[in-house]
């Protein structure tokens, strides 16, 4: 995922619209985007696969076996963690328990 998040800013930065963008990415690490999907959602892929990926994103072999970080954080999330920290400065000890209690209820 970091590498097609990269891949997205690059391209929206160049002033590509953003609607197509996942079935480049297929394209150019030249997988189907039925495939890409699969990948996005957990399906593992073999060391073939993640060489070819390496290669066609100019990394060094290996990089994709590399643990990372999951705390990749796009604009949007971002966004919210900055309204969520002026809001829970702002409230109360009462406020602060039900904005926990709401956010909370979203996790079930």
């Amino acid at each position: 995922m970091a590498l097609f998040k990269e891949f997205a800013e690059a391209q929206i930065a160049a002033g590509v619209p953003p609607k197509g963008l996942e079935q480049t990415f297929a394209a150019q690490i030249q997988i189907s985007p039925s495939l890409w999907s699969q990948v996005k959602s957990s399906r593992p892929i073999g060391d073939q696969m993640a060489r070819q990926v390496e290669a066609l994103c100019k990394r060094e072999i290996g990089w994709l076996d590399i643990e990372r970080a999951h705390d990749i954080a796009d604009t949007a999330e971002a966004y919210f963690i900055e309204e969520a920290r002026k809001a829970w400065r702002v409230l109360n000890a009462k406020g602060k328990r039900e904005l926990l209690r709401e956010i909370k209820r979203h996790l079930l």
